[in-house]
């Protein structure tokens, strides 16, 4: 049975069943984006390699924004009259995907897992945006403003993963462990 996340009051203009669909929505972007904030963080501390230092700086950028999407989604659901479920415990029992699979690695091992994990996001995100589309643009919006920063730090990840010839290394891979392999060569 499929929980009802209807609040007693939302923001004017949006019906309160309306809310409780946007809310439903906002939970698990919300959830997705903790984890990736602590996948990143993951990966941060785990890359080695001739590589370390230029992905090491380039995930910390990452993670203060994704940390800010997600403060962003839990103060739009508090707004819409929800409750922002941040504990990891809700997390782990509502989310949809694996923990993140990859430990200490070569650097590049590590961007192309992290491709996959990218790639999932994105598309749950997408999914997201038209369902929230349909109901109501601001929310739309804090959406599409988080696919676009997202979708460029997919960019970051892919540049060293593609080679000259414009071919991703992991482009037929659909799982981190093959990912990481295959970006390793």
């Amino acid at each position: 049975m499929a929980k009802d996340f209807t609040p007693k009051y939302t923001v004017p203009g949006i019906e309160r069943e309306a809310a409780g669909r946007l809310i439903d929505v906002l939970r698990l972007r919300l959830h997705a984006l903790n984890d990736l904030h602590l996948t990143l963080k993951h990966i941060h501390w785990n890359v080695v390699g001739p590589h370390f230092i230029a992905v090491h700086q380039m995930i910390d950028p990452q993670v203060d924004r994704v940390r800010d999407m997600a403060d962003d989604v839990a103060e739009r659901i508090a707004a819409l009259g929800g409750v922002a479920q941040g504990t990891p415990g809700s997390l782990v029992k509502e989310r949809t995907w694996d923990d993140y699979s990859i430990g200490r690695e070569d650097a590049i091992a590590h961007l192309g897992a992290l491709d996959v994990v990218y790639t999932g996001l994105l598309e749950d995100l997408r999914t997201a945006v038209k369902t929230v589309g349909e109901i109501d643009p601001a929310t739309e919006d804090l959406l599409i403003e988080q696919l676009r920063d997202l979708e460029q730090f997919q960019w970051f990840v892919r540049a060293h993963l593609e080679n000259a010839g414009g071919n991703l290394t992991t482009a037929r891979e659909t799982t981190e462990a093959g990912a990481a392999q295959a970006a390793k060569g």
